[in-house]
């Protein structure tokens, strides 16, 4: 989807570079972004009502992206 907010380089600007290099060499970091653009892509289909899911399900899938996007902060930081 290429209206999708939250998007990686949005997120965080001008790491992307390291992000790619990262994901190359690092298999759990690769699977980390993966389950982050799922998750993403299943909270912009909510936002859209592209998929009806109940509120409670929404905030969990927005936790959930805020952890990955926690995780990926703590990889690119060390």
């Amino acid at each position: 989807m290429s209206n999708t907010p939250h998007t990686l380089g949005e997120e965080f600007p001008g790491q992307l570079d390291a992000i790619h290099a990262l994901k190359a060499t690092d298999a759990h970091f690769a699977r980390i972004l993966d389950d982050y653009d799922t998750v993403n892509d299943q909270i912009h289909r909510a936002e859209t009502r592209i998929d009806a899911i109940s509120e409670e399900a929404e905030v969990m899938l927005r936790k959930r992206r805020l952890a990955l996007k926690d995780d990926i902060a703590k990889a690119l930081s060390q």
